[in-house]
């Protein structure tokens, strides 16, 4: 029985209904549908809208619906339009004509936009737990590593030295972001908007504000028309989520790197690799890989819902309905990725050596022996071209600059002494770079267990 089944006089087309229907999806949120059913018929009868008998009658009725629906003894009809009216029909059907009433001062618009911010809210609690968790492994391995030297890259060329601590912080500063995103989403979806009824509030003598503190949310919706055609929140989770999946998705790619034999940086555990059906030398990323390709997964969930809303007059509209499976999938997406992603990391293998051996071949220490010259007094200008000739003949002799000999620096410019050889040794290189934010080992624990506490609080 369709809850509007009262203004037609045949029914629905079997397949009509089939696409019309949401409970495949929506039936995920009979928890929280239950939730704000509970909430709304206490407000009723504490506002005497129904009586004490029957909201009683309506508390009891649900919470054996939920109690049942969780012990498995009542298996959720997928005939039914969606979770609402199954809910709805089951509990009339268990207690009667009181049933019918929970219903008053409602309507499926409202109802579904309280279940929609209640369920995300939970996903929210969730994902911000698992990216916290990322963010601690982290900052541990950060300080495990401040240490180890490895090449920082710009152009997928090397760069300047800095430790591996060092970068593994710039991943958890982006989590720490998202973090914050997810909180700001958090805020502003905790609002409720039941009592705006289909989009014109109602005449009952509701008590909005009752409802909502009993469902632990901040506020009301202010307007009607936005109470029930809100789906703000939706994108602003998928967007948050869809820069989370960026972070996930950069820091697969450089994992993949790491793995490769021309790297050698990191090597992964067994139980987050895969092997090949015919080359049996191969262990392969395919977390990494997956979890790289997953995002584009997650960004397409939010250009759906983008899509969705975009036309839409107000109020409600059924293309509506379509704003569930996109953040749905989003937040399962997401979700499962940091569940294989946290572990991967934590039980990683590094190799110090192949990164210190990487560091020492890359001239990444060029920077070094200029500002070297400038604090003798050289101009920076004719410092950089004085060490790019250094480079060249390094590269013409098969050398490094900790190679070649005194007698080779000064003839390219007789500043350089003995010294020059602390100058750029790498661990001074890196050790010397203590500005705040910079890889010097001291920095790197200090930025470790900052971001520690702001995880902690």
């Amino acid at each position: 029985m369709k809850l509007w089944e009262g203004r037609f006089s045949k029914e629905i087309d079997k397949k009509t209904n089939d696409f019309n229907s949401s409970i495949p999806f929506d039936q995920r949120m009979a928890v929280q549908d239950i939730t704000g059913s509970l909430a709304h018929a206490a407000m009723l009868t504490a506002q005497g809208i129904i009586s004490p008998a029957d909201g009683e009658a309506i508390a009891d009725g649900l919470a054996g619906i939920l109690e049942d629906l969780q012990s498995g003894a009542l298996v959720i009809d997928q005939n039914a339009e969606d979770i609402h009216t199954f809910v709805e029909q089951t509990l009339t059907a268990r207690i009667g004509d009181a049933g019918k009433r929970l219903h008053t001062g409602r309507s499926r618009n409202d109802q579904v936009a309280l279940d929609v911010r209640l369920y995300l809210r939970e996903q929210v609690t969730a994902l911000r737990a698992q990216l916290v968790e990322l963010a601690d492994v982290l900052a541990d391995k950060a300080e495990q590593y401040a240490e180890t030297i490895m090449p920082g890259y710009t152009h997928m060329q090397r760069a300047q030295p800095i430790t591996f601590g060092h970068h593994l912080l710039a991943y958890a500063e982006m989590l720490l972001r998202d973090i914050g995103r997810l909180d700001d989403a958090y805020r502003r979806m905790n609002v409720s908007p039941l009592g705006s009824g289909a989009l014109a509030g109602t005449t009952y003598p509701l008590d909005r504000e009752a409802v909502a503190h009993t469902l632990g949310m901040a506020g009301v919706t202010r307007n009607s028309l936005d109470g029930v055609s809100d789906r703000d929140f939706c994108v602003e989770l998928a967007a948050a989520l869809s820069l989370v999946m960026v972070h996930l998705s950069r820091f697969s790619e450089e994992i993949i790197l790491w793995c490769s034999w021309e790297f050698r940086f990191i090597e992964l555990d067994d139980a987050f690799s895969t092997g090949s059906s015919i080359m049996p030398q191969k262990k392969n990323p395919d977390i990494a890989e997956l979890v790289r390709g997953k995002s584009g997964r997650v960004f397409g969930d939010l250009m759906a819902l983008l899509t969705a809303l975009k036309g839409l007059p107000l109020a409600y509209n059924k293309d509506m309905q379509e704003d569930k499976e996109a953040i749905f999938d989003a937040c399962d997406t997401v979700r499962m990725c940091l569940t294989a992603f946290t572990p991967m990391i934590e039980t990683m293998t590094v190799k110090a050596d192949n990164m210190r051996k990487a560091a020492a071949g890359g001239f990444i220490n060029a920077t070094d022996c200029a500002d070297y010259l400038v604090s003798k007094g050289l101009p920076f200008r004719d410092a950089y071209k004085a060490t790019g000739s250094l480079v060249a003949l390094c590269i013409a002799e098969g050398k490094t600059l900790e190679t070649l000999s005194l007698e080779q620096y000064r003839g390219v410019c007789d500043l350089f002494d003995t010294d020059v050889f602390d100058a750029i040794s790498l661990e001074r290189c890196v050790a010397g770079r203590n500005v705040i934010g910079g890889p010097s080992p001291d920095n790197v624990r200090k930025q470790a267990a900052a971001v520690k506490e702001i995880l902690k609080a």
